[in-house]
This record gives structure tokens, sequence and C-alpha cells, in this order.
């Protein structure tokens, strides 16, 4: 194994390749999983700019999130607008298409998601409490138009039987007043009475799947008032590794032969 990882160096630097250092244990080395969510707009609710990108390294019940948004509403009475996000899970596992507007006003409110993404399971909060109960502390959401979140939590065991399940769902909520659906600003949310639907109202959303990859995809969203950590992009590097010690197992044959 090191005259392989030697052989491996030598061609590195012949070829003028960095020689990488040992490798991040992933989610599988460490027999853990990862998975994905691609955020996308609900239908109805006026966010068309809004997306994003989240990754989730579940090991046992500790999760290890990154995530990346942007386009989303950016401010609320003078101040950041605070998206609230959770896992949602137990339902049908999927996000809501426009049929969900039920009282057909031209908005699909949290609630009407409900029966497709299932009820709040963990609140991915920014720092405090991560349990259904924090699901409206606006004090400890991500917030603004863009924002980059990275946190390890520890879930509980209905948050993990949905996401090695296949039903749990990533929500953020929050529309901009400015192109969501009147109801959403003449209607009162159904979470928290005080506040319009605009508030609260999902708008973007996206199922959580087993993903190959070791890290969120990185770009696209300025920093914001989520946290400020990241990782590594584990994939690219093993691959980068594996390639290196392929290359030097050939030298090294080809020296053997000569």
């Amino acid at each position: 194994m090191r005259k392989s990882l030697a052989a491996a160096a030598v061609v590195a630097g012949t070829l003028g390749l960095p020689v990488l250092a040992a490798l991040p244990a992933s989610a599988a080395t460490s027999g853990g999983q990862t998975y994905s969510a691609t955020l996308s707009p609900v239908p109805l609710n006026g966010q068309t700019s809004a997306s994003g990108n989240l990754m989730l390294m579940l090991n046992g019940n500790s999760a290890t999130i990154t995530e990346n948004a942007s386009g989303l509403a950016s401010t609320f009475m003078g101040g950041p607008f605070p998206h609230v996000q959770h896992i949602h899970g137990g339902a049908d596992g999927v996000c809501p298409t426009a049929s969900a507007d039920a009282n057909h006003d031209g908005l699909i409110t949290t609630t009407e998601g409900a029966p497709s993404y299932g009820p709040i399971l963990t609140t991915l909060s920014k720092s405090g409490g991560t349990t259904p109960a924090d699901g409206t502390n606006t004090k400890t959401s991500p917030s603004g138009s863009s924002f980059q979140y990275s946190r390890t939590i520890q879930l509980d065991s209905a948050t993990v039987q949905a996401i090695n399940g296949g039903t749990a769902v990533i929500v953020v909520h929050g529309l901009n007043p400015a192109t969501a659906p009147k109801a959403a600003t003449t209607e009162k949310s159904e979470l928290v009475p005080s506040l319009p639907q605009a508030a609260t109202a999902p708008a973007i959303c996206g199922k959580l799947v087993a993903s190959q990859m070791g890290s969120v995809p990185s770009g696209g969203a300025a920093t914001g008032a989520g946290g400020t950590a990241g990782t590594q992009d584990v994939g690219i590097l093993a691959i980068g590794g594996m390639l290196l010690a392929g290359s030097g197992a050939y030298a090294a044959r080809r020296f053997a032969t000569r």
C-alpha cells in the first residue's frame, strides 16, 4: 500500500499534479447515508425566482445539513425576511401540486400542502431548538433573499424513519408579497394568526432522496443569515484520489515491465 501511494506521488509530481492529503471520511465510509433535495417553487405561490439545494449526511440520528437558497423574499417589516424551514414527513413524501389549493383562492398554504409533505418533524433553525414546536420561531430561522445554512443536529426517530422511508420533504416558508397571490396578503396565517399567509406559506420545496454526492453544490447563493460553515466536496476529492492512485499503479506496472 505504501509503495502504491509512493508511486502515485511520483507520477503526480511528474505530471505536475497536486498531491492530495488524506481524504476526509464520507458518510458512506463512516456507515451513514447522504441525501439531497433540489428546492423548487411551490406552484401558485408566486416565488418563481426562488430555488435552493440541500445536502443531508445522516449517520445514526446525527444529521449534518448544508444548504444554499436564493431568490426568496428579502425584507419583512423593515428587516430581513425570516424563512422558517423544516423537514416535513409521514405523508406522501412529495411537494404539492396546484391541485392542493383546496379553497381555490390561488394560494397553497402550509396546511393545504400537508397532505403532500406531512407535518413538521424537525425545524432547521440556525441555533436552539429543532422540534416542531420551534417551527415558527423567526428569531432562529435563516433570513434574507439568499442564505447559506450549515448545522449538525440530532434527529428524533420519526424524522429518521421518514428520511429512510422516502417520505421526508424539505420546505422553506415565506412569500414575497410583491409576487405572491392576493390571498397571501389578505388572509391570516393559520400557523401564526397575527401574521399574513405570506409570512408562513411554503415558498420552495424538495423531496429528500438518497445521493452519492458528498457536499451541497457551492455558489449561486450569497451568504445570508444562515450558518456560514461549509463542507468539502468529498465526492470530487474521492474521484481525484482514485484517479491519482490508478495513475500510480499504472506507472508502477510499466516500470516493472521495463
